[in-house]
């Protein structure tokens, strides 16, 4: 069963910094083919949504997926959507970035 990914704005926003630090940093050809790749990676959650790690000792049903070593895709996953809530950077606090309020 194919389930819809939902993108949250926290997330959009996370791919966003992380297009621009990869801009600056390195080149625009680099950034947009990295980000293309994460989008790839997004979009296959979609038809195979339980890969990673399950993670509900941080929120109930949310589930972890390293990309390339240097992100951490946290996403929670019903019978009909993927939810992406939030990309970290190698180094970042996964439990801070996802904290609920």
């Amino acid at each position: 069963m194919t389930r819809r990914l939902v993108v949250t704005p926290e997330a959009k926003a996370q791919l966003n910094s992380l297009y621009e630090y990869l801009a600056r940093e390195a080149s625009l050809d680099i950034a947009t083919r990295y980000i293309d790749a994460v989008m790839g990676r997004l979009a296959g959650l979609t038809d195979f949504p339980h890969r990673g790690t399950s993670r509900g000792d941080i929120r109930p049903g949310l589930r972890t997926i390293p990309f390339r070593r240097r992100l951490t895709i946290a996403c929670a996953v019903t019978p009909e959507e993927v939810r992406i809530i939030g990309i970290a950077r190698a180094g970042q606090d996964l439990n801070e970035l996802l904290r609920q309020d």
